[in-house]
């Protein structure tokens, strides 16, 4: 009787050291942990509370921008303007996107035919013999393990195989006809040079509605908006931007020439701004779904215009500059910015059109051009009495019916009004410009800032 009563005593300590939670409220904790690590090129914004507006008269007179105390939360901002050469990885992908895709779709259509070239192009493979039950069941239903509404049908494209783009090292005419369709029809080629078309350069991508489908009733597909963008920068913005004026060098080289690779990128819409935020973070998500345990990264997205303005200041809440001063130059007559000046003399500051993305000193939160050298596209609507009506908590009056989108920091062609912290001014949606650009921010998650 007392070996059993023993028995019992060992089995119950045991039960209750095996236990995690000993019948106690722990919460449901992630299998791996998150640790708000700081994007390549991006500076932490704080958050908190400003003035938002215009502390001392408007001199416009457009009385768009009261004064009033809001509050932001934190956030990653890029620390420069998105560069041509870090644009230009987007059109890349994009365009080896496309390429890849016409080949492995010629590949399936020459499946009876031996064609070595083209099928080392063919759609990736799917080993049924290591699947789980529910890829099984996916494939067998769907065809496809991943997005089964693109136009691969779930099937993943082969990265593996380089591209060949030399047309003297074409392999064979098969390939030849798909690299063909790539370029612009040759009547329209000259000094025997083939150009690419760029309107063949299209990103896709979906996105949820978020705000509007929280507001309605419906189903959840009402509310997912599918885009399709040419991403390629419209170049000719340096000749139609200006008449009777000779920017012809601009148009064939800035963003081609590797001179220009850390200018800010411009020439390009805000839709196409949006388009690149949505790569971006395909980009790091598809990198982390590489790794065990990984979590997906918040949303890279445009500032809205509280948070461009909170970031230009750099804690200064008082300036009418991101430097602090109400002066454009030093005591030594250095200018602290990239714009115009007086009239006509565009070059007095050192720089005829833009500069490297990283000029001049940056702010106190470590950010660079946050005045001059290109106005930067915000996610925020221009609404003439937003700052009358939007809250005081992460202010943003949206509406994707308004084609008038914000733009902040003024640029290398404008004059020091525009470079102010607090000035407003809009461009439509689909117009790209000489000296417009744009930098990304990403949500921090959390309140531990300082231990990031």
């Amino acid at each position: 009787m007392k070996k059993i009563s023993l028995y019992i005593l060992v089995a119950l300590v045991v039960y209750s050291c095996g236990s995690s939670d000993q019948g106690e409220l722990v919460g449901v904790k992630s299998q791996s942990k998150w640790h708000s690590k700081k994007p390549l090129g991006m500076v932490l914004i704080p958050g908190g509370s400003f003035t938002m507006g215009k502390e001392d008269e408007d001199i416009a007179g457009s009385l768009t921008t009261p004064t009033r105390t809001v509050t932001v939360r934190p956030y990653y901002m890029d620390e420069t303007e998105i560069t041509n050469a870090e644009y230009k990885e987007f059109v890349f992908w994009v365009r080896d996107s496309v390429v890849r895709t016409e080949l492995a779709l010629l590949s399936e259509l020459m499946s009876d035919d031996t064609n070595t070239v083209l099928e080392n192009y063919q759609f990736k493979n799917v080993d049924t013999t290591d699947m789980t039950p529910y890829e099984k069941y996916m494939m067998n239903n769907y065809g496809g393990l991943g997005d089964v509404n693109s136009p691969l049908q779930g099937r993943s494209l082969n990265w593996d195989e380089d591209l060949i783009w030399e047309t003297s090292d074409f392999p064979d005419e098969y390939y030849s006809e798909v690299m063909d369709t790539m370029y612009v029809p040759v009547e329209n080629s000259f000094d025997g040079k083939r150009i690419l078309d760029t309107k063949k350069l299209k990103y896709r991508y979906s996105w949820l509605d978020r705000g509007s489908a929280a507001k309605a009733k419906g189903d959840r597909k009402d509310f997912i908006k599918h885009e399709i963008v040419e991403v390629y920068p419209d170049t000719t913005v340096w000749v139609k931007d200006f008449n009777y004026s000779y920017n012809d060098p601009m148009h064939q080289d800035y963003f081609s020439h590797q001179a220009y690779e850390d200018y800010p990128v411009v020439g390009v819409t805000w839709s196409q701004a949006k388009a690149f935020c949505s790569w971006r973070t395909k980009k790091k998500n598809n990198f982390l779904r590489s790794k065990k345990n990984a979590t997906s990264v918040p949303y890279f997205r445009l500032a809205t215009e509280a948070e461009w303005e909170y970031a230009a200041r750099g804690g200064l809440n008082y300036s009418t500059y991101p430097w602090g001063g109400p002066y454009t130059t030093t005591d030594r007559g250095c200018f602290l910015a990239n714009f115009k000046p007086s009239r006509g003399d565009y070059a007095v500051d050192g720089a005829l059109y833009t500069m490297e993305a990283k000029s001049y000193n940056p702010n106190d939160y470590g950010l660079y051009n946050m005045a001059g050298n290109v106005s930067e596209w915000t996610n925020t609507a221009y609404n003439e009495a937003s700052y009358y009506i939007g809250s005081t908590m992460n202010p943003n009056v949206e509406n994707t019916k308004n084609h008038r989108k914000i733009i902040r920091g003024g640029s290398w062609k404008d004059v020091a009004y525009f470079l102010q912290v607090s000035t407003r001014d809009y461009e439509y949606a689909d117009s790209a410009r000489s000296y417009i650009g744009f930098r990304t921010v990403q949500d921090f998650l959390g309140t531990d800032i300082y231990g990031n």
